[in-house]
């Protein structure tokens, strides 16, 4: 069979086509991969020293080294419950990683309410400023708590040149104010928590941690990031995988054992060298690329070169 078994590009309907089943980290709902991780060496120890002393963890790596599974594996050995996740982009603002505030919402069914008075409706008690309000993963993580809980902030070195630098009292302190409620004088406020249905009592707008977030931040390295913002963290770069250690990943997540000589052992170690000099290419590029190759269809030579040239491309290309 040849690589054409699904789209032939002829326009032909074909309804009883059935698509093959997906890699298992496309699957949905997502199934966490905390216990296929396999830590390089140092970073056991790295986790326990930010958990012992209560510091965030910075991991710095390229694309697709594994940086954001680290604190699923630890979340999970743990029971720290769900990892709550802050995504950095350029736009990314502290506030809105502690909470979010609908003002225009709140506006907008006050002036409802006031036409439903109008019409002699009763009052709904749509004026409740912490219905509008919701918090944010930095802010969930701080609420307080029995256990820590997890917070990933991916991409920080996405940020723009100031968030850094905002974070900074809120990671030392491990507390935060939301002026709105108190400018309100609204003693208890109920809030909703980033990613739950569940609410969670909030007095006089003041959130103070009992037990300081597991945090781990990830870093592509396309920043330089400030002093004192490094010294608040324990650090630790993702070392340059070897040929054992990407077979161990490959085992793990396709329970394929790559041979040691043959078309995959090539494209392992091909991986391997092009990561040492300096590509950017991921493992789970890799690791897509396998699992097409090692799949039912049988390809011609001319299409395995064109499958592994279209998903093993370097990533700091277009």
């Amino acid at each position: 069979m040849t690589w054409n078994p699904y789209y032939r590009g002829d326009g032909v309907e074909r309804q009883e086509t059935r698509l093959p089943d997906p890699p298992p980290w496309r699957s949905f709902p997502r199934v966490s991969s905390a216990g296929l991780f396999q830590p390089p060496e140092g970073l056991v120890g790295a986790v326990n020293a930010a958990l012992a002393l209560r510091r965030p963890l910075l991991i710095t790596g390229s694309p697709g080294t594994g940086k954001s599974t680290v604190i699923e594996q630890v979340a999970a050995e743990l029971a720290l419950g769900p990892v709550l996740r802050w995504h950095v982009t350029s736009r990314s603002t502290l506030g809105d990683a502690l909470y979010h505030y609908d003002a225009l919402g709140r506006i907008h069914a006050h002036r409802l309410q006031q036409e439903r008075t109008r019409a002699g409706e009763p009052d709904a008690g749509t004026d409740d400023i912490a219905a509008f309000m919701t918090l944010g993963p930095l802010g969930t993580a701080l609420l307080p708590s029995d256990r820590p809980r997890a917070l990933l902030i991916d991409e920080i070195d996405k940020a723009d040149l100031d968030l850094p630098g905002d974070l900074l009292d809120v990671l030392e302190r491990g507390e935060f104010r939301i002026e709105e409620l108190r400018r309100e004088g609204q003693e208890l406020a109920y809030l909703r928590m980033s990613g739950e249905d569940a609410k969670h009592p909030v007095h006089s707008g003041h959130v103070q941690c009992t037990e300081f977030p597991f945090i781990v931040m990830t870093s592509n390295g396309e920043q330089e990031l400030p002093a004192p913002f490094l010294r608040r963290c324990l650090r630790y770069t993702m070392p340059h995988p070897t040929p054992e250690l990407v077979r161990e990943v490959v085992r793990r997540h396709l329970q394929l054992d790559v041979p040691e000589s043959g078309p995959l052992a090539d494209l392992v170690d091909d991986f391997v060298r092009r990561v040492g000099d300096g590509e950017r290419v991921a493992i789970d590029q890799l690791l897509s690329t396998l699992h097409l190759l090692d799949g039912p269809a049988k390809m011609e030579a001319s299409e395995r070169s064109g499958l592994i040239g279209l998903l093993m491309k370097n990533l700091s290309g277009a």
